[in-house]
C-alpha cells in the first residue's frame, strides 16, 4: 500500500514542478495538497485522486501537444520530448490505476447507508 502511495505522490510532485516552472502557484499548492487526501480514510477521498491523476495525466498529453507543435514550427528536435512527457503521463495514470487495487479500497471504506 506504501508503495501505490508514494507512486502517487511522486506524480503529485512531477505535476506540481510542472506549474511551478510556469508559474502558476495556485495549481502547484493544489498538487502538493491533493496527496493529504489519503488521509481521509472515506472512498470519496479515493475516488477524487484517481480523477486528479486522471486529470493529471491528460494535462500531460496536452503540453506534449503544444510542446510537439512548437518544436515543430521552430524546426527543432520533439521526439525526445514526446517520449519523456508520454512516460510521465503513463507514470501518472499507473499511478491513479494503482489506487483501484483491493488492498487500497480495503482502507477506504464504503461509508454509504444501505436501504433495508
Amino acid at each position: 500500500m506504501i508503495l501505490r502511495i508514494s507512486l502517487y505522490v511522486v506524480a503529485a510532485l512531477l505535476l506540481g514542478a510542472h506549474f511551478l516552472r510556469a508559474g502558476n502557484l495556485p495549481l502547484v499548492a493544489l498538487c502538493l495538497a491533493a496527496p493529504l487526501l489519503f488521509l481521509w480514510k472515506q472512498s470519496w477521498s479515493l475516488i477524487l485522486l484517481q480523477f486528479l491523476a486522471y486529470c493529471a495525466a491528460l494535462t500531460w498529453v496536452a503540453v506534449a501537444v503544444q510542446l510537439v507543435q512548437m518544436r515543430q514550427q521552430l524546426g527543432q528536435a520533439w521526439t525526445a520530448a514526446v517520449v519523456i512527457l508520454g512516460s510521465v503521463g503513463l507514470f501518472t495514470v499507473f499511478a491513479g490505476l494503482l489506487l483501484n487495487s483491493r488492498v487500497i479500497r480495503e482502507h477506504y471504506p464504503d461509508n454509504r447507508v444501505s436501504p433495508n
